[in-house]
């Protein structure tokens, strides 16, 4: 685990504000997770850090310099997900269960070429699991896909999600059952690697392209002795490899030889042989007919005369050959598994006639062929290039809650969607987040949380070394220090009695209501040094909030902690952050929000417009795209590849909230009892940022 290139060894010299390259102590892991309803899901890495007062990159947009962040990670939730046990094809033609699948791995995705969307190769680059609330989709041919209700699959309509509204906020395209799914359908369940299979497979393949001679020679002396041989050449290694182990399988060894070397206009052949007597004889009597041939031994037989004798070009599956005896049982075996195949004739400048068995029903009957015969050879089993674009009956049948919170997976690939048991599915976009930790940037975001357990006896040894400056530190800008994690490692406390005890200026930034419980801890800071406190509250349309920033608390309850610490004596004030444009900026909503700020006693309201880092801008533009399609090109516009709005727009937003806050009289509406808090708020709360300067990141 690359965790393991950040730790130290015990004693080991530390400094703050150190990088990241040694980040905790050796032998300071314990991994955590507790059985109560806040917590499901989620799994606690506590550690032992090395440093905890880190300083800030001087290349970041923020005005301080000092920082504390007891934890790592946050408790925002995974759109996109699916059940584990969903197969999703592989780019070797096989499939992989979606929880078994990882970041590396290569599989099937699509991308638009020409007047089609085609399937094209792509990578696993994130993969991470998650607990939801679980549907079930069934379409008409009897395909069955359990999801989540933000899954988006591709209909013949675009993408759409499994469940939405129809207006509202929260409108988005959503499955109906006027809905038909673009793909092939259920995939096919593989072969079970049975003796029957093996045999079957031997059969078709010794038969399909083997040799098998007896025959007696005479010595020099005039003496005869009999000889057999078997041997099988083929240019692909795998289909060799695969006959090779059965016969091992069984206790026939062969040996390796190179049967034709590679030149620049062909490639090489390589074969097995063997030639001991009782050996070739149960060779022969492994591929003898069967009397009553089971269907694993049918699907073993196909996928060996397709290694042996077939093809897949341009879209046309065809196995040949010439042997009346072979090609019938060719034509039972796939009438038996439910083949359409039409016959076709070949060459007859030979003495046997070549004939063709061709598959028919387009794509989905090939991949069926493919997925419940398994050929070993991969390369004629590809369909890189293929247009989506088939006759199955993927009419949207039914949309069902199951009424059932499941683990479910989901990831993140080079194309942006997959191939889920036959449709076409979309995947998400991580945010950048704990991957220096070989965390990934999903789920282990929302549901790893990292504590460095002890940041309180690390904060008070940092502010007593001779070098701290005694500058302020900002706390809550990167990872809320008051996250419900906080409820149960109670870090704070300990924290902010040293920073008491130090007299260190400080600030802090949250959306939690856990804060009030330390209220003690922070009137008593107020009174000897500069103590800065400030809730973050976008907008207060609860609607938005619930897509947004699920798993914090409402609007309306930080408004009330706002309340409850300018009551105490605490200035504190509201940073509007972020202003999302288009949906959280109407001059209607920006004045709704003032407003509820004034009422709740803020010091002061500063504006902070949406700011789209690397990871948080994928993320959101993904969610933007499936909630409100119609708005990305605007943002396009308005953000291009920068990570900030333009500053006229962020001018506007702030000039708006000034001419807001004075209409609402913000910071004079409620009076603070008593004596004059400390010295006021700390150097990051005593005014509105400037907008250009400082932006709220979704992170």
């Amino acid at each position: 685990m690359r965790w393991d290139g950040m730790r130290i060894e015990a004693g080991q010299p530390g400094s703050a504000g150190c990088g990241p390259a040694a980040l905790f102590e050796r032998s300071a892991i314990t991994t955590r997770s507790f059985d109560t309803p806040g917590f499901r899901g989620m799994t606690f890495y506590e550690i032992h850090a090395r440093s905890i007062i880190n300083r800030v990159p001087q290349t970041s947009r923020v005005p301080f310099r000092w920082t504390i962040n007891p934890y790592r990670g946050c408790s925002h939730a995974c759109r996109y997900c699916m059940g584990g046990e969903t197969p999703v094809l592989m780019a070797d033609g096989r499939t992989r269960a979606l929880a078994d699948l990882r970041p590396g791995d290569e599989i099937f995705g699509t991308a638009r070429r020409g007047n089609y969307r085609r399937y094209v190769r792509t990578t696993v680059l994130a993969h991470w699991r998650t607990v939801k609330p679980a549907y079930r989709v069934t379409l008409e041919d009897g395909t069955q896909l359990i999801t989540s209700g933000d899954h988006r699959f591709l209909s013949e309509r675009g993408w759409k999600h499994v469940t939405g509204a129809e207006s509202g906020p929260l409108q988005r395209p959503h499955l109906t059952t006027n809905n038909k799914l673009m793909g092939v359908g259920a995939f096919a369940e593989p072969p079970k690697e049975s003796a029957d299979y093996r045999r079957g497979y031997l059969c078709g393949m010794i038969r399909g392209d083997g040799c098998i001679t007896h025959g007696r020679y005479r010595r020099a002396n005039g003496s005869s002795y009999s000889l057999s041989r078997f041997r099988l050449a083929l240019v692909d290694q795998e289909a060799l490899g695969r006959t090779r182990d059965y016969l091992a399988h069984i206790g026939i060894t062969c040996t390796e030889f190179t049967f034709s070397e590679a030149t620049d206009r062909r490639r090489g052949i390589a074969a097995i042989r063997c030639g001991r007597r009782h050996e070739v004889w149960f060779i022969e009597w492994l591929i003898r007919w069967p009397e009553s041939p089971s269907l694993d031994w049918r699907k073993g037989f196909l996928a060996g005369m397709f290694d042996a004798e077939g093809s897949y070009s341009g879209g046309i599956l065809r196995i040949s050959n010439t042997d009346p005896e072979l090609l019938d049982w060719l034509r039972t075996s796939l009438t038996e598994l439910g083949f359409t195949f039409a016959v076709e004739s070949g060459s007859r400048d030979r003495a046997k006639p070549l004939t063709h068995y061709r598959i028919t029903g387009g794509l989905p009957e090939k991949l069926r062929f493919f997925l419940s015969t398994d050929p070993a050879i991969t390369r004629k089993r590809s369909i890189e290039g293929t247009a989506i674009k088939s006759t199955a009956r993927l009419g949207v049948a039914a949309i069902e809650p199951l009424r059932l919170d499941l683990p479910m997976y989901d990831i993140t690939t080079g194309t942006g969607d997959f191939i889920a048991n036959g449709v076409v599915s979309h995947n998400c976009f991580a945010r950048n987040s704990h991957t220096y930790l070989d965390l990934d940037a999903g789920h282990d975001f929302d549901s790893k949380i990292v504590v460095k357990v002890n940041a309180p006896d690390l904060v008070r040894k940092e502010l007593g070394a001779r070098k701290w400056p005694g500058e302020h530190i900002a706390m809550g800008t990167n990872v809320d220090v008051y996250q419900r994690a906080e409820g149960k490692y109670r870090l704070m406390p300990g924290i902010l009695q040293a920073l008491l005890d130090a007299r260190n200026p400080y600030s802090i930034l949250t959306k939690g209501t856990l804060i009030l419980r330390d209220l003690g801890l922070l009137t008593a800071a107020a009174e000897v040094t500069s103590v800065g406190l400030s809730v973050s509250a976008g907008c207060t349309d609860e609607d938005l909030w619930r897509a947004l920033e699920p798993g914090t608390p409402s609007p309306r309850r930080r408004l009330g902690v706002c309340a409850t610490l300018t009551d105490h004596g605490l200035p504190c004030g509201v940073l509007m952050g972020p202003v999302v444009p288009f949906l959280s900026d109407s001059p209607g909503q920006l004045a709704a929000t003032v407003r509820q700020a004034a009422e709740a006693g803020a010091t002061h309201v500063s504006p902070i417009v949406l700011h789209l880092r690397p990871g948080a801008r994928e993320w959101f533009l993904a969610w933007l795209a499936e909630h409100h399609p119609s708005l990305v090109p605007r943002y396009r516009g308005l953000y291009g590849s920068r990570a900030y709005a333009p500053r006229d727009y962020q001018e506007r937003i702030a000039e708006q909230v000034r001419e807001l806050a004075q209409r609402f009289r913000v910071g004079l509406r409620r009076p603070v009892p008593g004596r004059p808090a400390g010295r006021g708020p700390g150097p990051a709360a005593a005014r509105p940022a400037d907008p250009a300067e400082e932006q709220l990141t979704l992170l």
